[in-house]
């Protein structure tokens, strides 16, 4: 079936999300593989493998690189990348701002809600008074005026340099430690030991959640928000040229105790992402009727049967 773009924003532009024929959808063999991208992090790394598995039982092949935020957004809108999964809000709001809102790239649908993403401190920091951004900067000799991010280039760490150059908070003369998010969290646990104080980026969902004995601060809700979301991102174009795929994407919601338990059985039981997300499915198969509603294989079967074959 072919979808015309002029017809297919129409539904879009009546209806405020994707929307699809009552008819059976299909791909050309164009959309066999599908371009997705990680930044590196231990959610998107379980989401992203979690499609995976969905889209290799409906005869697709995914391909995911691992690139800096900035590099991902340039590629969906140059085309060299299809999806992402891992388009935080408000976190990402400056790259929304540049890339979305002028149509560049398309904001396709909401795949997580109740996010958390700004400063944690452990938990015995946080009873010794430093509950607040505008707590950080009483205890500056104890923190060594360093804060521990995560890669360069993260919106999250935008935002924190961005509070350093303005001295919000007192927090002018402070540093911002970039690393990965592994290198971070082994900083966090290096001090944890010692009974250090130490301030870095902490979010849910994430397995540092029950890993550290954290807390997270308040104050920072003008760069951080409060309570957020995470939204599925595609190249534009895409849910045109690809409508199959595109009807698995409206369909893909997570919850916070699916990513979750995937990403602690990754450092609990030594798994990598793709192992613990198929261990979550075969688990968990219920979650399968509603992400393949309406969605065909490759070959325009049933998607249903095709993936419980495969898993």
């Amino acid at each position: 079936m072919k979808i015309s773009t002029a017809l297919a924003a129409g539904w879009l532009a009546a209806a405020g999300s994707p929307a699809f024929a009552d008819e059976p959808l299909s791909d050309p063999q164009s959309c066999a593989t599908v371009k997705m991208a990680d930044p590196g992090w231990s959610d998107i790394a379980a989401t992203n493998a979690l499609a995976s598995l969905v889209l290799e039982g409906m005869g697709y092949k995914p391909k995911i690189d691992t690139l800096a935020v900035p590099i991902i957004f340039g590629g969906l809108k140059d085309g060299q990348v299809d999806v992402f999964l891992g388009n935080w809000m408000p976190a990402q709001q400056g790259f929304y701002d540049k890339f979305v809102a002028n149509g560049d790239v398309v904001q396709y649908a909401k795949n997580l809600d109740g996010t958390e993403f700004t400063l944690a401190v452990p938990d015995y920091v946080y009873d010794a008074g430093v509950k607040d951004f505008a707590d950080l900067d009483k205890h500056a000799d104890q923190f060594g005026k360093k804060i521990y991010g995560i890669g360069s280039g993260a919106p999250a760490n935008l935002s924190l340099a961005e509070i350093i150059k303005k001295d919000e908070f007192g927090l002018g003369d402070w540093k911002l430690v970039e690393s990965s998010e592994q290198a971070m969290l082994a900083e966090v646990n290096r001090n944890v030991k010692k009974k250090a104080f130490v301030v870095f980026l902490g979010w849910t969902p994430h397995p540092m959640n029950v890993q550290i004995k954290l807390k997270y601060l308040t104050g920072g809700e003008k760069y951080f928000g409060s309570t957020g979301t995470v939204h599925t991102l595609t190249r534009k174009g895409y849910a045109q040229s690809c409508p199959n795929t595109a009807k698995l994407l409206s369909n893909l919601v997570f919850t916070q105790e699916m990513e979750n338990g995937i990403m602690a059985d990754v450092a609990n039981s030594k798994k990598t992402s793709a192992q613990a997300a198929h261990a979550w499915l075969k688990a968990n198969p219920a979650v399968l009727e509603k992400w393949l509603d309406g969605v065909k294989t490759l070959d325009g079967k049933d998607a249903l049967p095709a993936v419980r074959a495969k898993l």
